[in-house]
């Protein structure tokens, strides 16, 4: 008997083994016959909700043909380490001192010349970002039964999608990234509806410890942030002349969603890109990368060099920093004083990323327009015939 233990566990290990490479051996066929099957690829990416990061798990040795991109939109990233972005963050606490002035100059010519810029001593407690990315990977690592649930059609709300690209029925190439997006109803409705997490995230504000869910997490992220886009968008409306009034602010500002995005790790990240190139239609978006960083904007009036105007310049991770973004509406508004600069994301083999967005967009009746001082001031032909109704599309 005494013999007979270790030899039944030898037993159980073995079968344990045995059944381990059985489902290796079946994840290997299904890799390999995705790249041949590009039909059986998108509904096992895409319409059965296993996202970009079930396919990666299944140990892709390369990027299937879905994923890879045409060369011209690939991203050169030793091209773009030699344009690196060397600009230091702003530092937010300035505007409430003697230094206001200077802090207004830093954020209206980073506006004005790049589209882009970092900002510290936001006001978003450095506790409370590192929860919301730990709440992003919670959810992205969760089975795709868990996830699935969120997809567009299926999900308990419209306002509550998980998804793979951007529009992947409408893609030819798809994006290396899955997504969630929640846009903000109510405090009620977020609670209610926003995706649970069996693990609690921890913030502690104060010195006093909160225990927080993730749909918690990810709704005071969102809050925590919008202060920050009223100030910026304060700043920036006051410096070509504009006052505007609470109201006024609010309906620039009446659509806010929160995007949690995820990179997988790639076999090939040359081959493809974590989102392709785009602007963004809000107003102002604020962006949380982690400390892999991987994003990337095209340079228009930042370099005094000509020959580099049109280039992509990586845009490295800052701790404690967020990204303050100019978007399209922003950009019409101010009669294209301020940039909506396009932008994308690159890849990685190392390990998984995500990024986290929070974006806010003008009340969907509102036509968009410059404003009348801003198109006297800054008028430039052809910019007045700019006009976007949001939904976000032009009239």
């Amino acid at each position: 008997m005494i013999m007979k233990a270790p030899h039944q566990a030898w037993i159980y290990s073995t079968s344990q083994s045995s059944q381990q490479k059985q489902v290796l051996c079946i994840k290997k066929s299904m890799a390999s016959s995705f790249v041949y099957d590009l039909n059986s690829l998108y509904n096992y990416v895409v319409s059965d909700g296993n996202g970009v990061k079930g396919m990666a798990d299944l140990g892709l040795d390369k990027v299937p043909e879905l994923f890879i991109h045409p060369l011209h939109e690939r991203i050169d990233k030793l091209k773009a380490r030699n344009n690196s972005y060397d600009q230091p963050p702003i530092d937010l606490s300035m505007l409430d001192g003697p230094w206001r002035s200077q802090a207004v100059e830093l954020i209206t010519e980073a506006a004005e010349k790049i589209g882009f810029f970092q900002v510290v001593n936001h006001g978003v407690p450095i506790e409370l970002l590192e929860s919301v990315k730990s709440a992003a990977h919670e959810f992205f690592e969760q089975s795709p039964e868990k996830k699935v649930v969120y997809r567009k059609g299926v999900s308990p709300t419209p306002f509550v999608n998980y998804g793979t690209s951007f529009v992947p029925g409408l893609e030819d190439t798809l994006e290396w990234r899955d997504n969630l997006r929640m846009v903000y109803m109510s405090d009620a409705h977020a609670l209610r509806f926003w995706p649970k997490k069996c693990s609690p995230n921890q913030h502690k504000p104060n010195a006093k410890t909160i225990i927080l869910s993730s749909e918690e997490v990810a709704l005071e992220y969102l809050k925590a942030s919008i202060p920050m886009v009223r100030r910026i968008l304060h700043v920036l409306m006051e410096k070509v002349g504009v006052t505007l009034d609470e109201s006024i602010i609010n309906d620039f500002i009446d659509i806010k969603m929160i995007q949690m995005n995820f990179y997988p790790i790639c076999p090939n990240p040359d081959l493809t890109v974590g989102v392709g190139r785009h602007s963004d239609m809000s107003m102002l978006m604020v962006l949380l990368q982690d400390d892999i960083g991987s994003l990337y904007m095209k340079m228009e009036e930042y370099s005094t060099n000509v020959e580099k105007k049109g280039e992509w310049m990586e845009i490295p991770p800052m701790p404690g920093a967020l990204i303050i973004n100019v978007g399209d509406a922003l950009e019409i508004l101010s009669n294209g004083k301020y940039k909506s600069a396009e932008h994308r994301v690159h890849t990685t083999s190392g390990q998984s990323r995500v990024s986290i967005p929070v974006l806010t967009y003008p009340r969907v009746d509102m036509n968009i327009r410059p404003l009348p001082v801003v198109f006297k001031s800054y008028g430039r032909e052809g910019c007045s015939s700019s006009r976007v109704t949001f939904k976000g599309f032009p009239e």
